[in-house]
């Protein structure tokens, strides 16, 4: 947000806190975006396989999950 707040203040000589910057975008329908980082050396074939494979093991079924 600090990063926000200083555009704001260089392009339009207005000055707010993070947290001003926060309340602002909030306001406007806007949320903080993380840029997804990847690896480069990232494989898509094993990662794809092991979402099919092995994801259904680690998350379990429905029916196991607490109720509340």
């Amino acid at each position: 947000m600090a990063r926000i707040a200083g555009l704001i203040h260089r392009l339009f000589g207005h000055q707010y806190t993070p947290r001003g910057v926060s309340y602002l975008l909030h306001r406007l329908g806007w949320s903080p975006q993380v840029p997804m980082h990847r690896a480069v050396e990232r494989d898509e074939q094993a990662v794809a396989l092991w979402r099919t494979e092995q994801w259904s093991r680690v998350r379990g079924r429905p029916s196991s999950w607490a109720r509340g």
